[in-house]
């Protein structure tokens, strides 16, 4: 069943990289905004006449909290007007109409394999509210890996909290990778080599990815040529 629209009140904005803003929104018709971490909001904004074409979906960044406030991570897009009017128009205070949660995009139900967070820019948001999702809940899981690609260590997300989590859950383990920038302390280059390095030493895995298309087309051909199957490989489209 597809939810409601419901009102959103747009709470506290803030630039989290050059490109990147924080939206925390307050569903004030629902008390309690009951999600699974990983699932998404769909916002119906003013730019078309046609609804569809409205609309823009964005996966909740923060987790399950026991609030009607969530967090979403949103991208100044070159040319995407959901986001142009987002920044320009949108401001503390201001009233947005979407609808959610949605989506399949969650931990798995059977945790017994090793985990595999992939993702590039905002697609780290569902990873985020995973993580502090089993942080919360003393979740029993395997090893998770996250690896987070970005150009240059300005456009990481969440940096101190993933190295926070690094060094507060045992399983876990946060691989910050730069694609046009070297620095101590980060891996350089593209996603795929880092993951590849990795997860050639699993005899099974779950992969979730979270991206743009090349990224994710390139990284479930990767993935399957290391030997494992296709339906260990999950994941959520951006763009």
């Amino acid at each position: 069943m597809i939810p409601a629209w419901q009102k959103g009140i747009v709470k506290k904005i803030e630039q989290a990289t050059p490109r990147t803003r924080r939206y925390w929104i307050e569903l004030p018709e629902t008390p309690l905004f009951d999600f699974k971490p990983g699932q998404f909001v769909t916002l119906d904004l003013p730019i078309h006449e046609q609804r569809n074409k409205r609309w823009r979906s964005y996966s909740i960044a923060s987790g399950p909290d026991g609030t009607n406030i969530i967090e979403l991570l949103i991208v100044h897009l070159e040319g995407g007007l959901g986001s142009k009017y987002l920044f320009e128009e949108i401001k503390e205070g201001s009233e947005l109409t979407l609808r959610g949660p949605q989506g399949v995009f969650v931990l798995p139900e059977n945790m017994d394999k090793n985990l595999y967070f992939i993702c590039t820019g905002t697609g780290i948001a569902p990873f985020r509210s995973m993580l502090h999702y089993i942080d919360k809940h003393k979740t029993a899981t395997k090893n998770i890996k996250l690896i987070f690609g970005t150009r240059t260590r300005e456009d990481l997300l969440y940096e101190d909290e993933m190295r926070a989590l690094e060094n507060k859950l045992p399983q876990f383990k946060y691989y910050p990778t730069l694609s046009r920038e070297e620095a101590e302390g980060y891996y350089n280059g593209y996603v795929h080599p880092v993951y590849e390095s990795i997860a050639k030493q699993d005899a099974a895995a779950k992969f979730m990815l979270c991206g743009w298309r090349n990224m994710i087309d390139e990284a479930k051909q990767r993935i399957q040529l290391l030997g494992f199957d296709r339906k260990d490989i999950q994941e959520e489209l951006y763009g």
